[in-house]
């Protein structure tokens, strides 16, 4: 065996061992986004059976209004933990921002399953309900920028789109395990016990959940580097705004129509089956479980399409079809009758979606270098999502107890609008060579 040949042999072992590790770091990344997803959709599938418990007066709109105000108040939480986690990834490294996320989202979700009712306690129930969102709403809005930023970084070159993917993937199977979660609880307990305490039980395993998500995350190594994490600029708001607002208002501008969007064809449509096309609670349940299970499988092959075609192609994609398309398929939905036809036309509806979802963290990491990225990236997205994504159930409902629920079809047509705007005059990560310097230390 020549020298040449063991070279290059030792040379194949290093780069299988080094896939195998950027493989599982993504994995054990995106464990914790799993978690940190399942707990906040939990709340948004159990709403219907708590409503009642935290908020005794009213009908049911008025309930769901009630709770969907104090979903959008958790997301209202969300910039001050993009700001403040995405200081803590770019100044003392991602790992230690993920870590400490997970536990933040497990205390809020335990808190939530041992909370007493308005029987009980009060207005201080609801009072403290409100904290405990809050609290998972710090929790996610430090996840999201610091996740993506972590991903994008570990990912191999010239896959970056189907391994940051996976973000979406874990984030739609935290949702959907949330479902599914709920549906075997439906199935095992009668409505009064659902209603009574079955609605806890979804928190409680989102806590057991978390403490596994965080062994996994202590496996993690660093992808920023000492030297990006010791430059002054690093995890600074002056910098970001000093030489780098256009790509920060970029990323507001198609944040806000693809989270609106997305909450709309994803949290919120469980309650559109029931309230507008009234569908009965468990078969709104079992078709968004079907449709989320299809959208998670969605993303990877979404994802590899950007690394052939551009992040900028599949944006204007989504900004276009979702302009185009939002209106006829809401109304579509509305008249619904089989749970056949409302799987498919969801399931078209998230297909426009997934050009962004499947690579939003990467093309937004794309556009800031590694010493601010993750703040960046985590406060850009959660101002626009706190906005407009939170908003989302709670504008839908306004709209609707109003008697006026088209308009809600309209505002989100012209959030998409928006975005595809955005992607117009977004730079092409393709061509212009982004993501570069990240310190990848795997």
């Amino acid at each position: 065996m020549t020298s040449e040949t063991m070279t290059l042999g030792a040379a194949t072992l290093h780069d299988r061992a080094d896939r195998r590790r950027r493989i599982w770091a993504i994995f054990a990344s995106s464990s914790g986004n799993l978690v940190e997803w399942f707990d906040f959709y939990a709340y948004a599938f159990t709403a219907l059976y708590f409503a009642p418990a935290f908020f005794p007066k009213g009908n049911q709109t008025t309930q769901l209004l009630q709770t969907a105000a104090v979903f959008a108040i958790g997301f209202l939480m969300r910039p001050v933990g993009g700001y403040v986690f995405g200081f803590v990834a770019d100044k003392y490294g991602r790992k230690n921002s993920m870590m400490i996320s997970v536990l933040m989202m497990c205390a809020g979700s335990l808190a939530i399953a041992v909370l007493p009712t308005y029987e009980t306690i009060g207005t201080a129930a609801p009072v403290l309900l409100l904290l405990a969102r809050m609290v998972q709403g710090l929790s996610v809005g430090g996840e999201y920028g610091t996740s993506a930023t972590y991903m994008s970084e570990v990912a191999l070159p010239g896959k970056r789109g189907f391994y940051a993917s996976f973000q979406y993937v874990t984030l739609i199977g935290g949702q959907l395990l949330a479902s599914l979660v709920v549906l075997i609880v439906q199935l095992m307990l009668s409505d009064s016990e659902l209603r009574a305490w079955g609605w806890r039980i979804s928190f409680f395993i989102g806590a057991i959940f978390a403490v596994v998500a965080l062994f996994l995350r202590t496996t993690l190594t660093e992808t920023s580097s000492a030297e990006t994490r010791s430059r002054k600029e690093a995890g600074s708001l002056r910098e970001i705004f000093k030489h780098h607002t256009r790509a920060f208002l970029i990323v507001l501008g198609f944040t806000a129509g693809g989270s609106l969007i997305f909450y709309t064809f994803t949290t919120y449509m469980q309650k559109y089956l029931i309230n507008t096309a009234h569908m009965n609670d468990r078969t709104a349940n079992a078709v968004m479980t079907a449709v989320l299970c299809t959208y998670m499988v969605m993303q990877p092959p979404f994802g590899a399409f950007s690394d052939r075609l551009g992040r900028k192609t599949s944006m204007l994609l989504f900004g276009g079809l979702a302009t185009v398309f939002t209106v006829p398929l809401m109304y579509a939905l509305a008249d619904v009758k089989s749970p056949f036809a409302a799987y498919a036309l969801i399931v078209l509806a998230l297909a426009i979606v997934s050009f962004y979802t499947s690579i939003s963290g990467l093309v937004k990491a794309e556009m800031f270098p590694p010493e601010v990225r993750a703040m960046s990236v985590g406060l850009a997205y959660a101002i626009a999502n706190a906005i407009f994504g939170g908003s989302a159930e709670y504008v839908a409902l306004l709209f609707k107890d109003s008697g006026t629920e088209s308009n809600f079809y309209w505002y989100v047509t012209f959030m998409c609008a928006i975005a595809f705007v955005a992607s117009i005059i977004m730079p092409n990560p393709k061509l212009e060579g982004y993501l570069q310097g990240s310190g990848t230390e795997i």
